[in-house]
Formats: C-alpha cells, structure tokens, sequence
C-alpha cells in the first residue's frame, strides 16, 4: 500500500515537479545501483567534501552544488579539518580565512572545473587579495 501510494504521488503533477527540479539540479531519482548513480559514487570526488564561498565568476552556486553531487562529492556549509576543498569566489568571507587556517586547499571556479574535468592537481588559484587592513 506504501508503494503504491508513493508511486501514486511521483505520478502527480506535484511529483512530476519534484522529479523536474531534482532534474534540474542534475539528480537522476531514476537512477540505479548499475547506471547513473553508480557513477557518481565512484566520480573524481567520491568521498570528498567541498565547501563553497563567495560568489563564482560564470557558475551558480546551484549549478556548482550539482556539478560537484554528480561526480560523488559532498558540498558542506562549514569548513572542517575533513574539508578536501575550498572553493573561493569573490568576497569569499571567514571559510577562506578557516581553510587557510586549517590548511585545506582552495581552489576557484577554474580550479573547481579542471577537477571536475578529471584533472589529478588543478592550477591553484591566486592568493586571495588582501583586505583592507591586512597585510597578507
């Protein structure tokens, strides 16, 4: 009965766009242990956690969200010692200062894409631009 009330509900027009959305942010609900989902548990970032800050130059943070789900990473809202990467993009605030302190690499937008694209060590990015105030 569970069953077929779920299938019920995705055969809807409010299931139809949910499955839409997820879609869009580039989740296949469809997907199975042998197609697409396997592949993102096995992607270039499979196991890896990313965080994200600042606003990047051509991508959405949506759009980097997904990017990064599909090829198996995890995005979190807060650095961590766990953190694999940072990825900076301008006025990235305290989680550029936190992955500095803690020593977690940052990457840009271009740096985000060449790892994506399968690259083992992205081009690393330009040091962040000093704030006022600061000399480093």
């Amino acid at each position: 009965k569970v069953v077929e009330s779920v299938i019920a509900y995705f055969k809807s027009p409010a299931g139809q766009g949910v499955v839409k959305r997820l879609n869009e942010l580039g989740i296949n609900p469809r997907g199975d242990a042998a197609g697409e989902g396997a592949v993102a548990a096995a992607g270039v970032l499979a196991g890896k956690t990313l965080v994200l800050t600042g606003s990047l130059p051509t991508l959405a943070r949506e759009e980097a969200t997904a990017r990064i789900r599909a090829a198996g990473g995890t995005v979190s809202s807060a650095v961590s010692k766990n953190t694999a990467y940072v990825v900076a993009g301008a006025e990235p605030g305290s989680k550029l200062d936190k992955a500095l302190e803690l020593g977690v690499p940052v990457l840009d937008e271009a740096g985000l894409v060449a790892l994506l694209g399968g690259e083992k060590s992205p081009r690393p990015p330009k040091p962040p631009k000093p704030r006022d105030g600061e000399l480093f």
